[in-house]
């Protein structure tokens, strides 16, 4: 173990924080539907609403929570506002989760 990097890892107390947010944002069944209804598409409220049937109010919520730890992105298109995954580093996070857990489920090798 390199004692050195562990170290910096340990003493750096704003990366800690941001990286925890990141993982609770993701940490609840909601946002990861959202997340992944993302990666597949483009969407505004009206589409995820009709996907995961739901209130309005509670996916804005969720939409809300997201954007604020900069997991998604929104654009405004006329009287709409369409999401998507911020970067390409949240779809590789994501996969890679999903990956880890369709192997812990026995799905893949």
């Amino acid at each position: 173990m390199d004692r050195e990097q562990f170290d910096a890892f340990a003493e750096d107390d704003e990366l800690i924080e941001v990286l925890s947010r990141l993982f609770k944002a993701m940490a609840d069944p909601t946002r990861l539907k959202i997340l992944y209804a993302l990666m597949l598409s483009t969407c505004n409220v009206s589409k995820l609403v009709d996907l995961l049937s739901m209130s309005q109010s509670s996916i804005s919520h969720q939409l809300s929570e997201l954007r604020k730890e900069g997991l998604i992105r929104a654009r405004k298109e006329g009287r709409k506002v369409y999401y998507s995954l911020d970067d390409e580093h949240v779809e590789i996070l994501f996969n890679m989760g999903y990956t880890h857990a369709r192997h812990k489920l026995g799905e893949i090798d």
